[in-house]
């Protein structure tokens, strides 16, 4: 009969039954970071340019800046970063609208500085390649996603978003975290 065992089971300590493990490992204390429109940017100085020391802290730039684009991309070097996703802002003429264009990736300083290099190699453009090595930034924004079987860990999903007098215009984020469609230059910025 299904109302005795129910009943047992609810008079059964929840640690027997296995509950406390599901809800400490499902449970968090805080509500969803998911960065919003008319959010300023996370205040932190953990990005890094060129070097381990020099830290970037993009909300302050944001703040004293008219329009920023941000670049959140899943991996330095990847097919879909270096081919599409990146080449398509830094040859978009609307891209010179913005004061300042910044990728971040959850990669060391020294790929993303190599990765600028090949991609910008005359600084030409003025893109800014922007190092977040402990995946600090993506967290705070909660734009972090785990593929450990081909990125081998924390990574940005694939992003842009646009920041204008310091607060949060629009967000494009891939739904699949790494595709190419809403987060490219063509759909945030327009036909060339």
């Amino acid at each position: 009969m299904i109302i005795p065992t129910l009943t047992r089971a609810l008079r059964t300590p929840a640690t027997r039954l296995g509950f406390n493990a599901a809800l400490n490992r499902n449970f968090h204390s805080s509500l969803p970071r998911f960065i919003k429109i008319g959010d300023p940017l996370p205040n932190l100085d953990c990005l890094q340019e060129g070097s381990p020391g020099n830290k970037v802290n993009l909300a302050e730039e944001a703040s004293k800046l008219t329009k920023m684009i941000i670049l959140g991309v899943p991996a330095a070097f990847s097919p879909s970063c270096s081919s599409t996703h990146v080449p398509g802002f830094i040859k978009h003429p609307k891209t010179q609208e913005f004061d300042q264009v910044a990728v971040v990736s959850v990669n060391d300083v020294f790929v993303m500085k190599a990765w600028g290099g090949e991609l910008d190699p005359g600084a030409d453009f003025g893109i800014r390649f922007l190092a977040d090595p402990e995946g600090k930034f993506t967290k705070a924004m909660d734009m972090g996603f785990v593929n450990e079987s081909i990125f081998g860990g924390l990574r940005s999903k694939r992003y842009s978003i646009i920041v204008e007098d310091g607060k949060v215009k629009s967000i494009n984020v891939e739904p699949d975290s790494t595709g190419t469609s809403v987060s490219l230059a063509e759909h945030v910025l327009g036909p060339e």
